[in-house]
């Protein structure tokens, strides 16, 4: 019976190792440096769920963008990661979420540029983002992902189209970055939304903001207004990624 029961641990032991996930990776995927001269064209997963494309896009922003940290919290990085911009083109047979493409792109940081890192956290301050007591003024998106940019601007703000917390926590962090508070998701809101968004953005002190936006709310005033959503400044945990290792890729 003893021999028996270790042979059944030993079938369930293999079972388990079977089981494991396989690795999320592009099928095929080019880099090469942007040709001087060459403006930056952003980056973007495609329709279909099969591509992501980058143009002009220096690794230090690609790695903000995949782990949703913003650029200043990156450190030991070496002063190409944001000088040499970069071409990608990637691709994967089959369709995928948009979360898939993002671990495939994180796995080809990996594999293509030696990125390794870890993340230490440290006290300092934050805004964090909760939701008005009345409710929040979102309208929950529960239909097919289909793979566009969640916030893009418009004539008179933004429009987001199907955006989760975590991405509206990073994007409002890069609004603003002159504060240097990163922005913690505290609303506990697991979906993703659609709103629209009008405000004056965050400038500096001496520059003289532009008529259009003479009678638009702050992005402070206009969250609460609009989405009903709150920042408030306070003393939360900030991440940081440190860079251990690094290299340029070999173009192909």
């Amino acid at each position: 019976m003893r021999r028996v029961g270790l042979i059944l641990l030993l079938v369930a032991g293999l079972g388990g190792a079977q089981e494991k996930p396989a690795r999320l990776t592009f099928d095929v995927a080019s880099i090469r440096l942007t040709k001087p001269g060459m403006r930056g064209g952003g980056i973007k997963a495609l329709p279909g769920g099969q591509e992501y494309r980058a143009q002009g896009v220096p690794l230090k922003l690609m790695i903000s963008l995949m782990y949703k940290v913003p650029m200043r919290q990156i450190k030991g990085d070496p002063e190409w990661l944001n000088a040499d911009r970069y071409d990608v083109e990637a691709r994967v047979d089959g369709a995928y979420n948009v979360d898939d493409l993002h671990t495939m792109y994180q796995n080809l940081l990996a594999d293509r540029f030696g990125l390794k890192f870890h993340i230490e956290t440290k006290e300092g301050p934050v805004y964090g983002l909760t939701v008005e007591p009345s409710g929040t003024k979102m309208k929950l998106n529960e239909g097919t992902e289909d793979f566009s940019i969640p916030i893009t601007f418009t004539n008179d703000g933004v429009a987001g189209v199907r955006v989760s917390m975590n991405y509206l926590s990073w994007w409002l962090g890069q609004q603003v970055q002159r504060d240097d508070r990163p922005v913690v998701d505290q609303t506990g809101l697991k979906g993703k939304y659609d709103f629209k968004l009008s405000f004056a953005p965050p400038l500096p002190p001496d520059v003289v903001p532009p008529p259009e936006f003479k009678d638009r709310p702050s992005l402070f005033d206009a969250l609460r207004d609009q989405l009903g959503l709150r920042l408030k400044a306070q003393t939360g945990p900030v991440e940081y990624i440190v860079i251990d290792h690094v290299e340029k890729p070999s173009e192909n």
